[in-house]
């Protein structure tokens, strides 16, 4: 099988972390982890926004957000358990991720 990539907190960008959120569902799946508190896994998220998300696109959600280095996912077995990289982000931009995720719970709540 092979590694999943996970950015180094210096190639992480400003621009990568708000084109990953852009998406509602995946703002939807990365506001989730962070309010479950430890790492989650990604069968938590086959209902996003009381939509059912299919295998595949779910998988390509969790590949944006790993990627813009939001989240480190770790194989455990067959599944990925995910966990937000909230404190790492923090150093490098900080304020940032508590200040979005309070707009798109904001957005959620007004909708």
């Amino acid at each position: 099988m092979r590694p999943l990539a996970h950015p180094a907190l210096e190639d992480i960008t400003l621009a990568g972390i708000l084109h990953a959120l852009a998406d509602e569902t995946r703002a939807a799946i990365f506001v989730g982890i962070l309010g479950g508190g430890c790492a989650q896994r990604c069968a938590a998220f086959a209902t996003v926004s009381e939509r059912t998300v299919p295998k595949s696109t779910l998988s390509q959600h969790f590949r944006a957000l790993r990627e813009a280095g939001l989240i480190r996912s770790e194989r455990q077995g067959v599944e990925m358990l995910n966990s937000a990289r909230c404190a790492e982000i923090e150093t490098r931009f900080p304020g940032l991720l508590p200040a979005i995720v309070a707009a798109v719970l904001a957005q959620a709540k007004a909708a």
